[in-house]
């Protein structure tokens, strides 16, 4: 299934995806609630009562005069409230040419355990325009990952089980602000301002079993579910990114056995993947600059339209936008 929470009458609404229709899942069967949360909150039951709606509209026995086209409304994150945001670190490719840019080597502790970080989840977005005040463009930047919600309450899942918590899919961008990141983990806090103004997850929620023809074995030494699914992005309609959720070291189901570690995880936590290799401007300016002195740097700028794609999933386009305040933190910087 791929579920959608998009904008009606003033409050989030939950409805099926197919062929580009939306079809409101509480209208089509009473049954199934109106809202993502209250879905998460009662999975078990839900889950096999929307199957059986998805299967029938996608068999023509519910009529698309039933739907309405999801050009026509605004899309909102598939998970508008999440109880939690947690952001993973996964790709070897990332971390390794990262470091590599920056001239330090590779922590031997990343093939150790899956590491993660908590971010804003007040500030998920879907597609549409992402705000942003004047010292996020320093240096403004996307990162292009995959992530996961949770779908029933767990603690200490062991990664052999994890996958049974996922509720499914949703391509996630990062948005990253470099210079306020970069300055707060000098201090060895963080990301946090550099992180916490938006992050876009969307455009829907692909269940697993949609999913079953592109899963694949994990790498050596890992346990849980991996997925042969292409992503890309393109800023202003030109490919800066391309990888493949298959390159994820550790699976989310690791990932969430360390998040679940003497914690209970809630239904509608969201957790990242963290950045593919080339997801980011901040690893592909530095690898310009490292095979080129006068490489000319990349930012996003007002304007830019960022797209992001992975295969068996969808597409999101977001605008970056500049707040109409001249507030700046960097310049209240005490220097004594």
């Amino acid at each position: 299934m791929k579920l959608v929470s998009y904008l009606r009458e003033g409050h989030d609404q939950l409805a099926f995806l197919v062929d580009d229709i939306l079809y409101d899942c509480d209208l089509l069967q009473p049954e199934l609630p109106n809202s993502m949360n209250m879905f998460l909150q009662y999975w078990d039951d839900m889950f096999p009562i929307a199957q059986q709606v998805d299967a029938a509209i996608k068999s023509g026995k519910i009529s698309k005069e039933k739907g309405i086209a999801i050009a026509e409304v605004t899309v909102l994150s598939p998970v508008p409230f999440p109880t939690s945001l947690r952001d993973a670190y996964s790709f070897r490719q990332h971390v390794a040419t990262s470091r590599k840019n920056h001239q330090k080597p590779m922590p031997a502790e990343f093939d150790q355990f899956p590491v993660f970080y908590f971010s804003n989840h007040h500030c998920i977005q879907g597609p549409g325009e992402i705000n942003c005040m004047p010292d996020h463009f320093n240096k403004l930047d996307f990162e292009l990952e995959a992530a996961v919600v949770i779908c029933k309450y767990g603690r200490n899942i062991i990664a052999e089980e994890a996958d049974h918590y996922i509720g499914g899919l949703m391509i996630m961008n990062d948005m990253s602000a470099r210079i306020l990141q970069g300055e707060e983990m000098v201090l060895n806090l963080g990301p946090a301002k550099g992180k916490d103004f938006s992050t876009v997850i969307g455009p829907c929620l692909v269940t697993l079993d949609e999913l079953e023809g592109f899963e694949i074995t994990a790498k050596e030494n890992h346990v849980g579910k991996s997925w042969n699914l292409k992503m890309n992005c393109w800023v202003n309609g030109v490919q800066v990114s391309e990888g493949n959720l298959s390159d994820m070291d550790w699976t989310f189901a690791e990932i969430i056995e360390r998040c679940s570690y003497g914690v209970t995880l809630q239904p509608g936590d969201v957790i990242g993947s963290g950045t593919v290799g080339t997801g980011c401007f901040l690893e592909l300016n530095g690898t310009g600059r490292l095979n080129d002195p006068n490489y000319e740097e990349q930012w996003l700028k007002e304007g830019d339209i960022v797209e992001m794609e992975i295969e068996g999933i969808g597409k999101i386009k977001n605008t970056i936008v500049k707040e109409e305040s001249d507030f700046s933190v960097l310049n209240k910087k005490k220097n004594i």
